[in-house]
């Protein structure tokens, strides 16, 4: 039995939790989330906790035990507090504006590379060479926040790129070390 999947999901007040079979939606003051699970757990809202139970001891009702009750605790952590991913613009000339919604990205390129904002993710600059990603879908704001740095991934030369603040970039040091 998993550890995690054992422990109950409290749902603070403001939040409603529907749950529909396998369908949960999440209700909070930042939005609304919807995501159908496997039938291989049971889910049951008690008073205000949300209980996820594995509905028999197979390794597959097992894998989906703890993985479930994460999800659903992503769910209701988005709509009342929100997620964010923080990038970092390194190198001359890279930078990053915000146009309208859209970000417009110089990346060393000959042209502007252009990333029009998804729905329910919001865009932040609060300098040139910064970036906040932010929205209420804790895999949404990861997936365009990996998107953003696959523009240009760090180089491991002169460390230049989209890294995410704080990562480390493992440096070669090339020719002059031979």
């Amino acid at each position: 039995m998993s550890r995690i999947g054992k422990m109950p999901i409290a749902v603070p007040a403001g939040v409603d939790v529907t749950i529909d079979g396998t369908t949960v939606t999440v209700k909070g003051p930042k939005g609304e989330l919807t995501r159908t699970f496997s039938d291989l757990v049971a889910i049951a809202h008690e008073g205000d906790e949300v209980v996820v139970t594995a509905a028999d001891e197979t390794q597959a009702a097992n894998a989906q035990h703890g993985l479930t009750r994460t999800l659903i605790n992503n769910m209701v952590v988005g709509v009342t507090e929100g997620y964010e991913k923080k990038l970092e613009f390194v190198g001359v000339g890279y930078r990053v504006q915000l146009k309208g919604s859209d970000l417009d990205m110089s990346l060393g390129y000959s042209h502007p590379v252009v990333y029009p904002a998804p729905d329910g993710i919001t865009f932040e600059v609060p300098d040139n060479t910064h970036l906040t990603v932010r929205g209420i879908s804790k895999q949404q704001v990861g997936q365009v926040a990996a998107e953003i740095r696959s523009k240009r991934p760090p180089e491991p030369y002169k460390g230049k790129g989209i890294r995410y603040e704080g990562e480390h970039v493992r440096r070669k040091l090339g020719k002059a070390a031979g």
